[in-house]
């Protein structure tokens, strides 16, 4: 409901502005789909009752090695796409280990790993290159290949999609299937609900979270993996604060911070009102000084509208 108000504003403020034709559906479609695949797994987590600060800075490192692994050594881009996931996996492993074996916080562990892998990142990419930046990926072997499956435009009525759009629909599309499908599903629910309780009746609730902190990781990898690929280049500080976006997005579209309690679908439409939001004020003509305002206040209004929406439906269910 609050993805079908914000597309109306927008469309009566910037309908004559290319707003509301297939090419600015585009636009925001593209920011969204990125935005959007974060936010299915984001959710995934917050629905089990933690967080992932870190997929900011995995956006950055995974973007960098990817480069960095073919322009160093001389190989395939694939083999540096490779190296990116075996990293983003580790990652996400050793941060769902941490949260589990110290009983830490994950919005502490996490904000550590952060800083600790972005940190780390611009260190070794100034020792190797004297810069935070790798570009000239396209000269690199097996780059058109990689495009190909990252950053190719689907010609549709008159307008170039991006194949993130398709991207962040299959992840969406696994992600409603394995949370409201399958016996994982279940798991993350009872996880996010009682994590104490679900242990006692069989739930592996050490498994549940190391999965979807590894899980978070991969979609930060396919992020930076299509990112790198439109951009031909890799910059470490791509990703910031992208986790706060995922997060917002999430809570958009009816995630309780506390667990529990969410849809991927809601995340998908959490992320589509972003998408809308940062390219309608353009379309708009809103000066760029009050973007940020603008971009505020109309996700506080699309969460209260939400609010409202979810308490009159527990009303008449009740």
């Amino acid at each position: 409901f609050g993805a079908i108000i914000v597309w109306g504003v927008f469309a009566s403020l910037a309908w004559n502005r290319g707003f509301v034709s297939w090419r600015g559906a585009a636009t925001y479609l593209e920011v969204a789909a990125q935005l959007g695949i974060l936010a299915v797994a984001v959710a995934l987590l917050m629905i089990a009752g933690e967080f992932d600060l870190s997929v900011g800075s995995m956006i950055g490192a995974c973007s960098v090695i990817a480069a960095l692994v073919p322009s160093e050594f001389g190989v395939s881009v694939w083999w540096g796409v490779l190296a990116a996931l075996v990293f983003a996996l580790v990652m996400g492993f050793l941060n769902g280990l941490v949260v589990i074996r110290t009983g830490l916080p994950s919005f502490i562990v996490t904000l550590a790993s952060l800083f600790i892998i972005r940190g780390v990142t611009v260190g070794v990419t100034r020792l190797i290159t004297g810069r935070t930046q790798v570009g000239g990926l396209q000269k690199l072997p097996g780059f058109d290949t990689a495009a190909a499956v990252f950053a190719t435009d689907i010609p549709f009525m008159g307008a170039a999609f991006p194949i993130s759009i398709v991207w962040w629909l299959v992840v969406a599309a696994v992600g409603t299937w394995v949370l409201m499908r399958t016996r994982f599903g279940n798991w993350i629910f009872a996880v996010g609900g009682n994590a104490v309780a679900a242990r006692m009746v069989g739930v592996p609730v050490d498994r549940v979270k190391i999965s979807l902190f590894m899980t978070t990781a991969v979609a930060a990898w396919l992020v930076a993996m299509i990112e790198i690929t439109n951009s031909r280049s890799a910059d470490v500080l791509r990703g910031e604060q992208r986790e706060f976006y995922a997060i917002i997005a999430a809570v958009i579209g009816g995630v309780l911070l506390t667990g529990g309690y969410g849809t991927v679908i809601g995340a998908v439409l959490g992320a589509l009102i972003y998408g809308m939001v940062r390219q309608g004020v353009v379309f708009a003509g809103i000066d760029a000084d009050w973007v940020s305002a603008v971009l505020g206040a109309m996700l506080l209004i699309a969460v209260l509208v939400n609010r409202y929406v979810r308490q009159r439906a527990l009303g008449v269910r009740g």
